[in-house]
């Protein structure tokens, strides 16, 4: 499916969150605070958002930009940036890197995407330093009040249609609203890093608690 949308993808994160998934992925990465001379994963990188904004914010860091989709990978080479991070075709339930390889690790909507969620947690501890930074962009089910008819109307009409218009493929973003919807609550989510070995837990809700991201350190 990724595969099938690969071409469109960024077009598509733009036009479904008004742009505001540019400031958030900035976000992420300040979040982070990369280091001059750190080495740095991106893991289910897509297009390589976040690991060309680690390497705008630190231009002499290292970052490995990995995902299982080799479509998306070939779309990210084919951007302008500082510099091409290093790519990397990877299964993040089993990273094939050493362990403690890393300083940081981002992701973004990755996290609901992955068939064992507790396998890929426990494999991005694996390979990240002690005290390491880690921080996570994905999608929230929305939460109870007054605007949530408007949020599903959003996510699971206008959404599809625009798959449909813009990308050629309403299945995809059909899949993807109801991922959100099917997804870990937050608090649930903290529970779930505590579990694999990370503390000092925390998150932010983003667009009207549809959006969340979160931060931890490695022990």
């Amino acid at each position: 499916m990724f595969g099938r949308i690969a071409g469109r993808y960024d077009l598509l994160n733009r036009v479904m969150t008004g742009g505001q998934d540019v400031r958030w992925r900035r976000d992420v990465v300040r979040r982070l605070a990369p280091k001059e001379g750190g080495s740095y994963l991106d893991l289910g990188t897509g297009t390589g958002d976040l690991a060309f904004e680690i390497q705008r914010q630190a231009p002499d860091s290292v970052c490995v930009a990995a995902d299982f989709t080799p479509e998306m990978i070939a779309v990210g080479r084919e951007r302008q940036g500082p510099r091409q991070p290093e790519w990397v075709v990877a299964d993040a339930q089993r990273l094939p890197f050493s362990s403690a390889a890393f300083d940081g690790l981002v992701s973004g909507f990755l996290l609901r995407n992955v068939v064992d969620l507790d396998a890929s947690l426990s494999e991005q501890r694996r390979v990240l330093k002690s005290g390491a930074v880690w921080v996570a962009l994905d999608t929230s089910p929305p939460p109870a009040g007054p605007l949530r008819p408007l949020i599903e109307l959003h996510l699971h009409h206008v959404v599809p249609f625009l798959g449909r218009i813009l990308a050629g493929d309403a299945d995809a973003y059909t899949y993807l609203p109801d991922s959100t919807e099917g997804f870990l609550a937050p608090e649930a989510m903290l529970g779930r890093l505590a579990a694999a070995g990370f503390s000092h837990g925390a998150y932010v809700r983003r667009m009207f608690g549809t959006i969340a991201i979160y931060s931890a350190r490695a022990g």
